[in-house]
């Protein structure tokens, strides 16, 4: 009966995660379709409509840090309740009072994807020990699905003149996700994150510190490159000149299809290969889609590059998470709410100095160098010996193993 407890846990808490990053991923690009019409509507220059990415980033950059304090305490389902009850409010209010109010709305659903984004990623990661790479490139095929559809949407709300309509769906289908997950079993048990203390997560950093500092690099450059690609695509396509407003706004979709399109593959490539070999292939790739992007000079130029870019980089996270999980095992939920901080921090900063770069040189071209400088520095900390890590027991989540006794259920 435990067994089976454990078994039907793992597979509800998966598909609860898989779900909420369905919206969670529309609200995380929002802001780069969105981008063009804001700063029309603000009359927002390159480095303030960059200064919107800092305002979500840092909101969410605070809200990471709390958020592994809120899994310790009352657990996953919670933390992902109250972040995207966050987000659906910040949505829903954006369009509807001046910039100031906006920019707020902006920081509270950049908190709200703070709490939940870590809570769900650390939750995929803990239940499903035995195939992290796989199940977290499946969440974040989740997330991709969400995030290919919202420039597509802000689009055909932009033509109709239905933006604010788009945003309340928006935050309607993240409430009706929070319902979802209010209303589960009681029955459903979480791991137990609480079996490490902070002295010994400490210790745990201090016996592998090298791969604690590689790791942090590569959660603050993989969430800049990714932001600061992505979110600067429709303004960049835009400038061209000979690329329709409609045309510009649907850009980023290509480079979030492709992200998606990766990572449906993923998991039958991590049978034929590692997950290290997979990630230094996909960031080879997503350099060359970046440098084509500064030579492109159309609508085909841009889409190639960007698909390219997304393709290289699809896998990246996923595996660099599962790697924190088997470097770290049982310290991981803790350790992951810094990497959580530090990837919030670059995904809040390095789209901002793309902003500034191009402000500086007025063109986007010159900013737009700041992502591939990210994504070559990613393959470079990709080329560390991970043998050890590719080698290890999966021992991050053993005691959440199906063939384990279940832990203690966390507060919901």
């Amino acid at each position: 009966m435990s067994s089976f407890k454990s078994e039907r846990s793992a597979a509800i808490l998966t598909r609860a995660a898989y779900v909420s990053f369905v919206p969670i991923g529309i609200g995380t690009v929002l802001l780069g379709p969105m981008l063009p019409f804001l700063s029309a509507r603000w009359s927002l220059n390159y480095a303030q409509a960059g200064a919107l990415f800092t305002a979500q980033y840092l909101a969410s950059t605070c809200a990471v840090a709390l958020s592994g304090a809120l899994v310790s305490r009352f657990g996953f389902r919670f933390a992902m309740k109250l972040g995207i009850f966050l987000m659906a409010i910040g949505i829903a209010f954006l369009m509807e009072g001046p910039k100031l109010l906006g920019i707020f709305c902006i920081a509270v659903y950049g908190g709200g994807l703070g709490i939940a984004v870590p809570a769900a990623n650390l939750l995929v990661a803990e239940v499903n020990p035995e195939r992290r790479s796989a199940s977290l490139n499946w969440l974040n095929f989740c997330w991709s699905a969400g995030a290919v559809a919202c420039p597509f949407l802000v689009a055909l709300a932009s033509r109709h003149q239905q933006v604010s309509l788009f945003l309340t769906l928006v935050a309607g289908f993240s409430l009706m996700v929070f319902i979802a997950i209010a209303l589960m079993p009681r029955d459903i048990v979480e791991p137990d994150v609480r079996r490490r203390s902070p002295s010994g997560t400490l210790a745990t950093v201090q016996e592998n510190l090298a791969a604690f500092l590689t790791l942090a690099a590569l959660f603050f450059l993989y969430v800049g490159t990714e932001n600061g690609f992505g979110g600067w695509i429709a303004s960049y396509a835009k400038s061209l000149g000979n690329i329709s407003p409609a045309e510009s706004l649907m850009t980023p979709s290509f480079f979030y299809a492709s992200l998606m399109a990766g990572r449906s593959l993923a998991p039958a490539l991590l049978r034929a290969m590692s997950d290290v070999s997979l990630a230094k292939f996909g960031l080879i790739l997503a350099c060359g889609g970046m440098a084509g992007l500064l030579g492109s000079g159309g609508l085909t130029g841009v889409l190639v590059s960007a698909c390219a870019a997304g393709l290289g980089l699809s896998a990246v996270y996923p595996i660099t998470i599962a790697l924190l999980a088997k470097e770290f095992g049982a310290s991981s939920s803790r350790i992951g709410s810094a990497m959580f901080v530090l990837s919030n921090i670059g995904g809040g900063l390095l789209p901002w100095m793309v902003g500034i770069s191009s402000s500086a040189r007025a063109t986007l071209k010159a900013g737009l160098v700041v992502p591939l400088i990210g994504c070559a520095l990613m393959f470079a900390l990709y080329l560390r010996n991970w043998a050890g890590t590719e080698g290890k027991r999966d021992a991050g989540s053993g005691d959440f193993n199906r063939s384990q006794p279940v832990p203690p259920a966390a507060k919901s």
